[in-house]
């Protein structure tokens, strides 16, 4: 298992479109441990591959946590059956670091996606695990949930990412002086 580097806005690279996967083998196996990993060392609840500069279509999510196997939901190649009513939550992204916002999404919604052997399931979903699910197939389809914003906000939040941007660099930068 690794943590993989994140990719964030405004990298353009975030709104390619991913690939369905056709190889169920032990090297998606193992992208599905690296992203669990990395999802839970930057405590989120959920991680799209893109998220992690890989254009497949590969969804792992968490709303609990707290690592537990059974908590534990793969996604490969997902699509939408159906959608249902609308909710809100105060959504973040792991690409999206310091901006939360109240997007409005689908309060329920039925997939269709594969396991790690490829076999097919479906899954209902309410809820956060709902919003959750449609965030990261979002990221899968080159959106983002700034996205769904204002032209205004969006460019306040890129004023702000360029900031943080910067700090990064320079923080990896000094932790690179440091270790030599």
């Amino acid at each position: 298992m690794a943590i993989r580097d994140l990719l964030y806005f405004p990298d353009e690279l975030l709104h390619q479109v991913s690939t369905p996967v056709t190889q169920f083998d032990e090297s998606l196996a193992e992208l599905v441990s690296d992203m669990f990993e990395t999802m839970y060392h930057d405590e989120g609840i959920g991680l799209a591959a893109p998220q992690i500069n890989i254009r497949k279509r590969v969804v792992v999510i968490d709303i609990e946590g707290d690592k537990l196997p059974e908590h534990q939901i793969v996604l490969i190649n997902p699509e939408f059956l159906s959608k249902e009513g609308t909710d809100s939550i105060n959504e973040g992204c792991l690409s999206v670091p310091g901006l939360r916002a109240h997007i409005n999404r689908a309060e329920k919604v039925s997939i269709k996606a594969q396991n790690l052997k490829g076999d097919f399931f479906t899954l209902d979903a309410s809820g956060l695990l709902a919003i959750c699910i449609q965030h990261e197939i979002d990221h899968l389809d080159g959106h983002l949930f700034i996205d769904y914003l204002s032209p205004m906000k969006r460019n306040l939040y890129r004023t702000k990412a360029a900031k943080l941007a910067r700090e990064r660099k320079r923080a990896l930068k000094e932790a690179q002086e440091t270790n030599q």
